[in-house]
């Protein structure tokens, strides 16, 4: 009796089934992904000359090769600089030069913007040794164009002292390094010149904001002849009061312009400051004392946490504490019961979501019928609410126990 078993063929894994990988597909994969990894630096990268030199590092890394330069095209003195490198000398970086003209590897590559392998530099017709490479022993060498919309920038050149073959797939990886620096230095030199711009823009806006300055402290001016050349004293109020909205936006002004030279000494060093914005403690002290200097007997008290807001809203938080404040020199401490004057207290401070903005006072208070608003019989009042209403904030008036009370909450974002 014959015993039976049963055989069952097993499928071989697709690892088992696939052949070992060539080497030379284990150098080309090791290439793609050192390619890779510099194309992230290349994103992300700021600086021409550390950009430069990993490209370098990692394309003689990836070539296996002893020595990689980058050169950089000098149209003047049609020459090109050794921007970076590696197994040069110190003497080398930034300093050798070799010539752009067609009888060097890196010129021949420049002139006619096609890449270049020479793997016997000794037996070339085409070109010359250049004197730098000489002296370092170069026997081979392959040379890539680096270019973008701007022109040429520049040569990529990999060069090694040993025997041995460089290829046309070598070309395509170090051309990929090439492409990438050619677009890694347009991008930048496209943001210097965008920086450029800002900076000559935020120029002229502080020149207008100075020169809107000075057009409205003639305006104030003439408000103030006015009002000592009128004789009816409501005349002469309306008069001052108009004086004060002037000078109140022209304070606005002159702080974007004085703080904007602060911010572009910044901007070159730290790159901080914001065009067309300003801090809110400076300007609103600066507010606060020009009024204080028309009042000498009483005494204003400004405390206001950093925060720096825009120009728009600036403008009428500036006006509207402007008013409040003039409304309390004007009612709060009537000389008649209160002699020696009083204090008046403006705070700014940062909320979580907003901007609180407070004006108070010690004094006799709001009248019962007081509003603030369309229906206000003051003039002020309704520029407050109008103000406020601008500002998509809103204004209330707290309970206390003797003064006055205004509290202003504008929404921030962020």
């Amino acid at each position: 009796m014959t015993a039976h078993t049963d055989q069952t063929e097993v499928e071989p894994s697709p690892e088992a089934a696939r052949p070992p990988a060539p080497p030379d597909l284990d150098y080309r994969l090791r290439q793609q992904a050192i390619l890779s990894e510099f194309g992230v630096e290349a994103l992300r990268g700021t600086d021409v000359d550390h950009l430069l030199q990993r490209a370098a590092e990692l394309c003689a890394q990836g070539m296996g090769a002893e020595f990689c330069k980058a050169l950089e095209y000098q149209r003047g003195a049609d020459t090109l600089l050794v921007r970076a490198g590696v197994g040069w000398g110190p003497d080398v970086i930034g300093q050798a030069r070799i010539g752009a003209d067609l009888a060097s590897p890196a010129g021949f590559a420049l002139k006619t913007g096609r890449p270049v392998i020479s793997n016997h530099l000794a037996d070339e017709t085409r070109f010359r040794t250049p004197q730098l490479m000489a002296d370092h022993g170069i026997r081979r060498a392959i040379n890539v164009l680096i270019e973008n919309r701007d022109g040429a920038f520049g040569v990529l050149e990999v060069d090694d002292t040993r025997e041995g073959m460089f290829e046309e797939a070598d070309i395509a990886f170090m051309q990929g390094f090439a492409n990438l620096l050619g677009g890694a230095i347009e991008r930048q030199r496209t943001e210097s010149l965008l920086r450029a711009a800002l900076a000559r823009q935020d120029l002229l806006a502080r020149e207008m904001s100075h020169r809107v300055k000075n057009s409205l402290a003639i305006v104030a001016s003439l408000l103030a002849l006015q009002a000592r050349a009128a004789e009816d004293p409501a005349v002469q109020m309306a008069l001052a009061d108009a004086r004060s909205r002037v000078e109140a936006i022209a304070s606005v002004h002159d702080q974007l312009w004085r703080q904007g030279d602060k911010d572009g000494d910044k901007a070159a060093g730290e790159g901080e400051g914001v065009p067309g914005e300003l801090d809110l403690a400076p300007f609103l002290e600066k507010l606060v004392a020009n009024l204080a200097s028309g009042v000498p007997g009483q005494r204003l008290a400004c405390t206001a946490c950093p925060q720096r807001i825009s120009a728009d809203r600036a403008i009428p938080i500036g006006l509207l504490v402007n008013e409040l404040v003039t409304n309390a020199l004007k009612y709060a401490y009537p000389p008649e019961t209160h002699p020696g004057g009083g204090e008046i207290r403006i705070r700014a401070e940062r909320q979580p979501g907003s901007l609180v903005v407070e004006v108070a006072d010690d004094g006799i208070g709001l009248p019962a019928e007081f509003e603030i608003g369309r229906n206000s019989k003051s003039l002020g009042m309704r520029v407050v609410g109008s103000l406020t209403r601008q500002l998509g904030g809103s204004l209330t008036i707290p309970a206390r126990g003797k003064g006055a009370c205004f509290r202003l909450e504008v929404p921030l974002d962020g």
